[in-house]
């Protein structure tokens, strides 16, 4: 008599379960449960992803991944990465694979091709990729020694997957193909290409491999997927109000600031109107910080190499520091303003009387960032931060974390920002003991919790010589933004031997926080731009009010209206160009000015003006007097009574 096939118990998150024989599909188990037609992309069994084609070998919990999950749409995403390589390499023939992942919003593939790919050749991938979705590939899984691995993607030409293979550990990797393709992957992926409902490639980069310059420039095409075309058409409208905000263009169009060849990658330009926007910033920053019982400080740009490999940059930041040579000694741009800040520190003895003590400083610095990852305003190599430290005992530490958060709190709240926040721990390469990191994490989580405020833990990702807090802004489109964190740091306190005398007359090592509120100005310029769509609130608007007259004739009377204003502290512009009327609005407008103060005849009888908001909105005729009360009204109430008329 034959013996019964051994069969396994699979459970639902609903209570119910399924007898399967054991290696049973994974769909099989599903189709007992619920008959939905491609509900499901793949399933978790026992909390590990595997495709529905899987075989099941154990008994457990499953549940089935619809492609509107966070992990479901990853998986649809990558495996559209997979048809869109199939598609490349069927048009191109020769060209040869290196990664492809899914991504927050898509996903990419990088190519090496001889063909040089062109936003035309993104419209025939497309087409392609439409014929292979139309075909319903299966995505089929194969499992093998690594050295048979090997042999196979050698035989293919596809020496990217090679060294990959190469530098693995484990004895056996999986492959997957549909139709003629192959690709290393781990998986999991949707049953079949036709899965594949709504998706768009979007653009073409250079990428070198694995992000080493010194490796072979790479083709990245940029795509994305969603579940359905209702979901792919709200991300496309959001690209293209993205693009609408983007600070590059607007950088331009608003005559804000500009990089050059001639100057080097990174470095940014100011303009005039870009300088005092920055400048309005930075008052701002200065009297929040004096307020807040701060002292400002300034510290040189270069420092002695020695004292970076004292405090562990040497070690553990080279790579991102510039060095330079004087006369046979060897400096380091400082990439942070930690250094000079301890120094001051240790220019005297410190009581536990003078403690806490918050030092503060807008200091420029110089970070060696590959060009690849340049991205305006956003990435740059030189750039100031709102750079604090504060040096306390351990008995002020907790107060003085929860006094930084109030502040970033409150500042992000005037810029209109939402907000959530991180906490970073330690990274592989550190400094520093066990203990004091944990102390320092623990200080930190502290602080948030006792404040009420959640938090998700990033490990690994703190700074080299502590944990961090990061802040995560939320923008007018729902994008997230690092700009401020908060540094515990017992590690360098240690290693520049700062000390406090406390009340036994003995010696004691203070606690330093690093900290910044918005972080490098430059990056947080770039957000604003993008936040307000160059629209920014009165307080801050580089140029507050335009005159525009109706003809040359009521120059004289602009000119005076000007001179009251400028008096007033109103950031004014006067527009004498003869041009008409409309034009003159329509440009004030795209700049983005606040107020359009209109003088034709009737205003210059009644020695008086028509404002006009950049909005369209038309006021009652004012005079000068009461168009400065307007605005000072309008800039205290938008700065929460911080910056006034003629305030910076």
């Amino acid at each position: 008599m034959a013996e019964q096939a051994e069969s396994v118990r699979v459970t639902f998150s609903d209570g119910t379960f399924v007898e399967l024989p054991k290696g049973a599909a994974v769909k099989d188990a599903l189709a007992q449960w619920k008959k939905t037609k491609n509900a499901w992309v793949a399933a978790r069994l026992n909390g590990k992803l595997l495709d529905l084609r899987a075989p099941i070998e154990e008994e457990g919990i499953l549940e089935p991944l619809a492609a509107e999950t966070p992990e479901g749409l990853e998986i649809l995403r990558h495996s559209t990465s997979h048809i869109m390589a199939q598609a490349v390499q069927e048009l191109f023939p020769g060209t040869k694979i290196a990664i492809g992942p899914a991504t927050e919003s898509g996903f990419y593939y990088d190519f090496d091709s001889s063909q040089s790919f062109s936003p035309e050749d993104l419209e025939k991938i497309e087409a392609k990729m439409a014929e292979i979705i139309a075909a319903a590939l299966p995505f089929e899984r194969q499992e093998m020694p690594r050295e048979k691995a090997i042999e196979l993607f050698r035989e293919r030409g596809e020496i990217y997957k090679v060294q990959l293979l190469e530098e693995l550990t484990e004895p056996i990797v999986s492959v997957y193909r549909q139709g003629t393709f192959v690709d290393l992957c781990r998986g999991p992926h949707i049953p079949d290409t036709s899965y594949v409902k709504a998706y768009k490639l979007l653009s073409l980069a250079g990428a070198y491999w694995r992000g080493d310059e010194r490796n072979p420039m790479l083709q990245r095409i940029y795509g994305t997927v969603f579940p359905d075309k209702k979901g792919l058409k709200k991300y496309l409208d959001f690209l293209a109000e993205a693009q609408r905000r983007d600070h590059r263009r607007l950088g331009r169009e608003l005559d804000l600031f500009s990089f050059s060849d001639e100057v080097g990658a990174g470095m940014v330009i100011y303009h005039p109107k870009g300088a005092i926007l920055r400048h309005i910033l930075e008052t701002f920053e200065k009297k929040e910080h004096l307020r807040r019982g701060y002292q400002i400080v300034m510290g040189p740009t270069l420092l002695k190499t020695d004292l970076w490999k004292r405090s562990g940059h040497f070690d553990n930041y080279r790579e991102n520091m510039y060095f330079t040579e004087i006369e046979g000694q060897s400096y380091g741009i400082k990439p942070m303003n930690c250094l000079s800040h301890m120094l001051i520190y240790k220019s005297r003895v410190r009581s536990y009387r003078d403690l806490p003590i918050r030092y503060f400083e807008l200091g420029t610095v110089h970070r060696h960032e590959k060009s690849g990852v340049l991205h305006g305003l956003l990435r740059v190599r030189q750039f100031t931060q709102d750079d604090a430290h504060i040096l306390c005992t351990p008995e002020q530490l907790h107060s003085e974390i929860q006094g930084i958060v109030d502040f970033v709190i409150e500042v992000m709240g005037l810029f209109g920002f939402s907000y959530e926040m991180e906490i970073s721990t330690r990274p592989e390469k550190s400094i520093g003991t066990d203990e004091d990191w944990e102390r320092a994490t623990r200080a930190l989580m502290a602080a948030l919790e006792d404040k009420g405020i959640p938090y998700h833990i990033c490990e690994g990702e703190g700074a080299f010589y502590g944990p961090k807090i990061d802040v995560k802004l939320r923008d007018a489109l729902e994008r997230k933004w690092q700009c401020a964190t908060i540094q515990c740091d017992f590690t360098l306190p240690e290693r520049f031997d700062l000390t406090y005398v406390g009340p036994d007359g003995q010696r004691h090592r203070p606690v330093m926080l690093h900290r910044v509120i918005l972080g490098a100005i430059e990056r947080f310029l770039g957000v604003l731009i993008e936040h307000y769509a160059g629209a920014f609130p009165t307080w801050l608007a580089p140029v507050q009010a335009v005159i525009v007259t109706v003809t040359d004739k009521q120059l004289p009377f602009a000119r005076t209206v000007y001179e009251r204003l400028k008096e007033a502290g109103v950031r004014v512009e006067i527009d004498e160009r003869s041009e008409k009327l409309s034009f003159k609005i329509r440009e004030a407008q795209l700049q983005k000015v606040p107020y359009m103060l209109v003088i034709g005849d009737s205003e210059v009888e009644a020695q008086a003006v028509r404002p006009r908001k950049r909005d369209g909105q038309q006021l009652e005729l004012m005079r000068p007097e009461a168009v400065i009360d307007l605005l000072q009204k309008e800039c205290l109430e938008g700065s929460g009574g911080r910056i006034g008329l003629g305030a910076v």
